[in-house]
């Protein structure tokens, strides 16, 4: 075994075991199944007086223990492409300390919240899409996010009047928490990507490419984070909404990539020791029977199956490619990009 497979070993035998490591945050996400909730407030109050120091104010209720309960969160939009074109933008949470301690948020000082985008009839199932995408990165990399799946019981006043919604979201945890569980730190500044951890570069790369996610950078941080773990350097990807998995209706493309469609795939990892490809490879065939089990269990939760068909659908195609060496070959290896 040669020094470069040996330290990624290290690494991620380190990570899998610093990830056992519990945090007061964590109870929120132990328990997988859907946390009802209540949220009301005014989007257009959002949109137009939020920036990344200026929050809304209000009241969330949550239903735990067989009792609703409520607690003062702190609101603003955020996101730069979703926030001008969706209804309902995403949102950054912030919770005092004095609200959370003792409560199911025990922790949770920062989360994001992801609703819908629009008012149409596949807002639910795009969101629920998302999600599942958090859930894949899971069984891949122990370097990922906690989610928590919401139902959401949304009331917005128009006027006089008051609209109520009826919307799936999810909550993801903050960056820190995901550096504090693996003992290292996050980094915000520009990191070339041959310079980061070789194994998780390649684990992050194929998974976007599952998705058929172009929208993005490692270098940039452009929907992503970097983690410095035991003196590495980590990619730990989000936002994967503008993807062929999901294909929303406000989808836009980057055709000077060659593409026509988010659902065109483009592998836009960097080149790399053919090993780490093969070793990437083989662990997403490994996984692959646990993955789609795991994906397959959401089936009833769709609102439209040819949502849930044509998700499934894709993931075979991607599976299609890794699963015959000519074509894993022409798609992905001699796509790895050299600059």
């Amino acid at each position: 075994m040669n020094k470069q497979v040996l330290c990624s070993f290290i690494l991620l035998f380190t990570g899998l075991l610093s990830g056992q490591n519990t945090q007061k945050s964590d109870e929120l996400y132990k328990d997988q199944t859907p946390l009802e909730i209540k949220l009301g407030y005014s989007n257009k109050d959002l949109n137009r007086n939020t920036d990344d120091s200026t929050f809304i104010t209000t009241s969330m209720s949550y239903f735990h223990n067989d009792k609703w309960l409520d607690i003062e969160v702190n609101l603003r939009a955020r996101g730069n492409f979703r926030r001008n074109k969706c209804y309902f933008p995403p949102v950054k949470m912030k919770i005092k300390k004095a609200q959370y301690s003792g409560t199911l948020f025990d922790g949770n000082k920062t989360m994001k919240l992801v609703m819908p985008c629009l008012i149409e009839n596949e807002n639910n199932d795009n969101v629920l899409q998302e999600f599942i995408a958090y859930k894949i990165y899971e069984k891949i990399s122990p370097f990922h996010f906690k989610t928590k799946r919401v139902n959401i019981e949304f009331t917005e006043p128009r006027g006089k009047k008051m609209k109520s919604f009826q919307l799936k979201g999810f909550l993801i945890e903050d960056d820190k928490r995901v550096a504090k569980r693996h003992e290292g730190k996050v980094m915000e500044r520009f990191i070339h990507p041959m310079a980061m951890q070789h194994l998780t570069s390649v684990q992050n790369a194929f998974f976007q490419y599952l998705l058929g996610n172009t929208d993005f950078s490692v270098a940039y941080q452009h929907n992503g984070k970097l983690l410095y773990v035991n003196k590495e350097i980590i990619p730990l990807p989000y936002d994967f909404d503008m993807t062929g998995w999901v294909n929303p209706s406000y989808a836009t493309v980057n055709t000077t990539l060659g593409i026509n469609s988010v659902k065109d795939r483009k592998y836009r990892g960097f080149k790399r020791e053919k090993q780490y490809f093969d070793e990437v490879r083989e662990q997403f065939i490994d996984k692959k029977d646990s993955i789609m089990y795991m994906v397959g269990s959401y089936e009833s939760e769709f609102s439209d199956p040819k949502e849930f068909q044509t998700m499934i659908e894709f993931m075979g195609s991607f599976y299609e490619i890794l699963e015959d060496n000519s074509k894993f070959e022409k798609s992905i290896v001699a796509e790895a990009r050299t600059k």
